[in-house]
């Protein structure tokens, strides 16, 4: 009899755990960070290659203290700074160590402009004698020290200055400096967006050289937004932005003796409508190299520039019948040979020249993409990168030796494999992530990757996720238009086989972009959790025009932007459709920028397939968006206007039969508000329903105080009752 009442009782308490429903997964607990993977501390390698320094913040104290550790034991060893011994300021915000590691620029007060480039008040701290100089009390932009650390440039208000530290002597390299007219030393919109770097001015290596960018912005079109706070009146953002076709700025390069206080523009050749997407001293004190690109992105000239009487040579030139892709990987060696990256056989990959600009001979090669660059050796010869040889969704890091012999895997685990070395290249942190694993930070020797010590990972946070029974990430391919894509698929916990599901796709499909990888969870990836517990399978696939795969695979686009990749989507949704338990007739699509304007034209063009689509701060044209990204994809609209028109959506507006959702930033300095507002006129006069949102004054990103929670409480709404 007390038998009998056990089981009963066990019997009961087994049925109540099958049946008890699994923690639901919010919105709140999404954007409110509960999920948030725990990170390393941004760090940098102490030249000793044994060290490393980290900024630390006192949210409690207010403070900031940069803290040195041991790579090989991670303790602290000791401070180089902290901020409750200033009198000065009581907390910074960042920091840079000059070359000889004697001083340090720290930063405080800073204010954002653009993606990139913001300005701020800067202090300069003498570690030895434990003083701080204030470098100006105007909110500069780019400080840099010279290699001694005698001195430092920055820029204010468009203009060069010099500071000597000594003395305290403030020298004004360049006078014509002017808003929305000439820039010194400081990228322009397009520049900092598209060939990503804000700092144009680079000291040589013995300090006696400044080398800079000038932009003429005079002939660029304005742009202006109407940003509308707080006030009665709304105020006006106007900047120069140049769309595909029109006047870009007219740049120029100077080189400045600090000696005789004077600059001296280079006359680089007999260029036309051209880009300097960068220049960089070589090892030679007297020798600029200096990248010249034409405006159709394909034809690239590296240049030296003798300082002494600013004579040009070029060296090397690359041509391809897409585009060039602009890199950080030039590396000059002591002799003045150099590192380059170069997709010239199809496949990414590194390439040793000599002085002359002579190819030596082709480091790596292979079917597969070298993907960073992170450095070179002196000592052992060797290089160090990572690439997706063991698979496109995957890296992994490896060395190998500047003849191209004695490659080495550094990396065991399959995933997503990032390092960063120690100055010396004792070390290397890895990060690791793979679709089960959150991010995990280990400490490796960088002779063969043994495993030094365990750093951190977040083993917590799978703790945490228990208590939700999340669904896997499955990684998997499809084959759509004669092609294996890359995609992975999210199911409901509860999947049935036998049962009929609604189906949610999302991509971005940009030119050379992966969204299918070996990763955990992103912030997004617990959204379609969420989704799923609402008996959604979400999926996205990689189509042809990304990247990883090969130059061919990723150019194919080329000129046609919206044709090949629509295609991939649609036909991936069709084949997802003869699936047993897909719904073909409740197939959506959503994607934020270039993937709003691949969802627009998804349920456009795939209006017998896509019930349903949501576009966030969509491109609509190409015609509206800037020089730089799109004439590197479709030449200009004079050159290529049925490229331009035939796959823009807002020609294709009378093919809307599902429901269409339309999000956009009324502060968006990138992909601007005007180009949904055409769309909504087009719909409009196509008599075509919809629904659309303005978040009044946010940029691209969307966000700020409650606004995330707001946008993805609508989008969710939107799914669950349209699809």
């Amino acid at each position: 009899m007390k038998f009998s009442k056990i089981l009963v009782g066990l019997l009961i308490t087994a049925t109540s755990t099958i049946y008890a429903q699994d923690k639901e997964i919010s919105l709140e607990e999404i954007y409110d960070g509960t999920f948030r993977q725990e990170r390393l501390q941004s760090l940098q390698s102490l030249d000793n290659g044994k060290e490393y320094v980290v900024l630390n913040r006192d949210r409690n104290a207010n403070t900031s203290s940069i803290d040195v550790y041991s790579y090989k034991s991670g303790e602290k060893v000791r401070s180089l700074l902290n901020s409750k011994d200033l009198s000065e300021i009581s907390r910074f915000q960042g920091f840079e160590l000059s070359e000889n590691e004697d001083k340090i620029l720290l930063s405080t007060n800073m204010e954002q402009i653009y993606r990139r480039s913001s300005r701020g008040i800067y202090y300069i701290y003498d570690v030895e004698g434990k003083t701080l100089t204030k470098l100006s009390d105007n909110k500069v932009q780019e400080p840099t020290f010279s290699p001694d650390a005698s001195k430092v440039a920055y820029v204010f208000e468009n203009n060069i200055y010099t500071y000597d530290i000594a003395s305290g002597e403030e020298t004004q390299v360049t006078t014509d400096g002017e808003k929305n007219k000439l820039i010194n030393g400081v990228t322009d919109w397009v520049y900092e967006e598209e060939f990503a770097f804000v700092r144009a001015f680079d000291w040589n290596k013995t300090g006696t050289h400044l080398a800079y960018l000038k932009f003429d912005e005079s002939e660029v079109p304005e742009f202006s937004m109407d940003m509308f706070g707080q006030d009665l009146y709304p105020s006006q953002q106007v900047f120069k932005y140049p769309k595909a076709g029109e006047a870009n700025s007219e740049v120029s390069l100077y080189t400045y003796e600090l000696a005789a206080e004077e600059s001296e523009k280079v006359e680089l050749g007999d260029y036309e409508d051209f880009y300097i997407p960068r220049i960089k001293w070589t090892q030679d004190p007297e020798i600029l190299s200096v990248q010249v690109l034409n405006r159709h992105q394909n034809d690239l000239d590296l240049i030296f520039v003798d300082a002494e009487d600013n004579e040009t040579e070029v060296v090397m030139n690359e041509t391809d019948e897409a585009y060039i892709d602009i890199t950080n990987n030039l590396t000059f060696l002591e002799d003045n040979s150099f590192i380059w990256t170069s997709e010239k056989d199809g496949w990414n990959h590194i390439y040793l020249y000599d002085e002359d600009g002579e190819l030596e001979n082709q480091v790596t090669e292979g079917n597969w993409e070298v993907t960073d660059y992170y450095g070179y050796d002196e000592d052992s010869k060797k290089i160090f990168y990572q690439s997706t040889e063991n698979g496109s969704v995957n890296r992994d890091v490896y060395s190998i030796k500047i003849n191209g012999k004695n490659k080495t895997r550094l990396t065991e685990k399959e995933g997503m494999n990032s390092a960063d070395f120690s100055a010396d290249y004792t070390y290397f942190i890895n990060s690791y992530t793979s679709t089960e694993t959150p991010y995990e930070f280990t400490l490796h020797n960088a002779k063969n990757g043994k495993l030094v010590r365990k750093i951190k990972d977040n083993s917590a946070l799978l703790e945490k996720e228990a208590a939700y029974n999340f669904a896997p990430k499955e990684l998997s391919t499809i084959e759509v238009n004669g092609n294996e894509l890359n995609m992975w698929i999210i199911k409901p916990n509860d999947f049935d086989e036998n049962k009929e599901y609604p189906l949610l796709m999302f991509q971005y499909s940009g030119p050379g972009s992966q969204e299918v990888s070996n990763s955990y969870f992103g912030t997004n990836d617990y959204w379609y959790q969420l989704l799923a517990n609402e008996g959604y399978i979400i999926a996205a696939v990689d189509g042809r025009g990304t990247g990883f795969k090969g130059a061919a695979f990723k150019k194919v686009t080329q000129n046609e932007l919206g044709k090949y990749e629509v295609e991939d989507q649609i036909a991936a949704a069709k084949k997802f459709g003869e699936m047993d338990y897909i719904d073909e007739d409740r197939i959506g699509i959503w994607g934020w920028s270039y993937g709003g304007f691949m969802s627009s034209n998804a349920i456009l063009k795939g209006n017998d397939t896509f019930s349903m689509a949501i576009a966030v701060a969509p491109v609509i044209s190409w015609r509206f968006y800037d020089t730089i990204y799109t004439e590197r994809y479709m030449t200009t609209p004079q050159e290529n206007p049925s490229g331009y028109d035939e796959n823009s959506p807002i020609n294709h507006v009378e093919k809307l039969k599902g429901d269409y959702l339309l999000i956009h930033g009324g502060g968006d300095d990138n992909v601007h508000l005007q180009n949904t507002m055409r769309m909504v006129e087009a719909l409009v006069q196509a008599n075509k329903q919809f629904d659309w949102a303005i978040y009044p004054d946010r940029n691209h990103g969307i966000y700020g105080g409650n606004t995330r929670l707001h946008l993805y409480t609508m989008m969710t709404d939107f799914i669950k009752e349209k699809l």
